[in-house]
């Protein structure tokens, strides 16, 4: 069956293509006995315009594109979560890009989302994660940004105009060591993470400099970075636990592998947190789901995608909005931080 145009219920109600045009989109008044003609016809052939020819008329698509590097860590599904429902409140639909963590496949998804013609883009991660990104990578997003409305989560590219939204993840590790150190903890452990990474060594910066404050310091030995996985954080916590003077608290890069480093303190005999204190990082669910439940900080993942959304429709619309929007982080204390036994 050959399918039903614009054109075809233009003839049918007898009226011009530009008035179905206006019907559909609702972008001039059109009267009403016209419109409703023509609303039967749309609802006899159950006409459903085609998309690509309403984004070119309107030179829009209703799609905006979120570019991810890791669909399995809690902290981006949660992020993404509140994204997608204020998109949906907002008209638009989600084209999700998981990159696995591969730069090349962020090139790749960049080519595609230009060719797709998204409305904006919202990108976590991978390259803006990097401490010293490569000149060519960061081009590369900078450019796009000419075409297309782009917004940082949680990320950076220095000089490059672009719009962020981020967490005050320093003042977020501060407040992790600012609540160990209450407890009475003076020996302190970081793990988890990259060195490449950005969101990885601003926390053990402000760790270091929290202790630094109280006449301590986070020892070279006892920052152990590796990656963000549950099983690195279970290795870097039995490491930890066989030197000889192993740490009281320790500060995680992020959930997982804080759960990790709980895994093998409790496979090594130790109670938490009467033995050790051990803090995550991001509020994931998975914090509030294991025994001891996890002290974390909360990274207001939820609020970060809303307003990520909120910005780029502003982008999108032309309306003027911050180039940058910081959001305090909260330290969440459950069960897994508790007074130190080392007098």
């Amino acid at each position: 069956m050959t399918p039903v145009t614009i054109y075809d219920i233009a003839k049918e109600a007898n009226v011009s293509v530009a008035t179905v045009s206006r019907v559909l989109n609702d972008t001039a008044p059109v009267r009403a006995s016209t419109r409703e003609k023509v609303m039967a016809v749309i609802e006899k052939h159950q006409f459903q315009p085609n998309a690509l020819a309403r984004s070119l008329i309107k030179k829009e698509t209703g799609t905006i594109a979120i570019i991810l590097p890791d669909i399995t860590n809690p902290f981006f599904p949660e992020v993404f979560w509140g994204a997608e429902n204020e998109a949906r409140d907002k008209g638009y639909t989600f084209f999700l890009c998981n990159t696995g963590g591969d730069h090349e496949r962020e090139s790749q998804y960049l080519s595609i989302l230009r060719e797709k013609r998204v409305d904006g883009m919202i990108f976590l991660g991978g390259r803006i994660n990097l401490q010293n990104c490569p000149e060519e990578m960061a081009q590369e997003l900078i450019e796009l940004g000419r075409h297309l409305p782009i917004v940082l989560v949680n990320g950076n590219l220095p000089r490059s105009g672009l719009h962020r939204i981020y967490t005050d993840e320093a003042k977020g590790a501060a407040l992790a060591a600012e609540h160990l150190l209450e407890l009475g903890h003076r020996e302190f452990a970081f793990v988890g993470g990259l060195q490449k990474m950005a969101t990885t060594m601003v926390k053990v910066r402000a760790i270091q400099k929290k202790l630094k404050e109280h006449g301590l310091e986070l020892k070279k030995e006892r920052i152990l970075l590796g990656d963000f996985s549950i099983e690195t954080g279970k290795q870097l916590m039995s490491q930890l636990l066989k030197q000889d003077t192993p740490p009281s608290a320790v500060v995680c890069v992020n959930d997982y592998t804080a759960i990790g480093a709980m895994k093998a303190a409790i496979e090594h005999g130790l109670s938490i947190p009467k033995d050790i204190s051990i803090v995550g990082f991001d509020n994931t669910p998975l914090a509030s789901a294991v025994i001891p439940e996890l002290t974390t900080v909360s990274q207001n993942t939820y609020q970060l995608g809303k307003l990520a959304v909120d910005v780029l429709h502003d982008l999108i619309n032309q309306n003027k909005t911050p180039k940058q929007v910081v959001l305090r982080p909260e330290l969440i204390v459950r069960q897994s931080t508790g007074p130190s036994r080392i007098s």
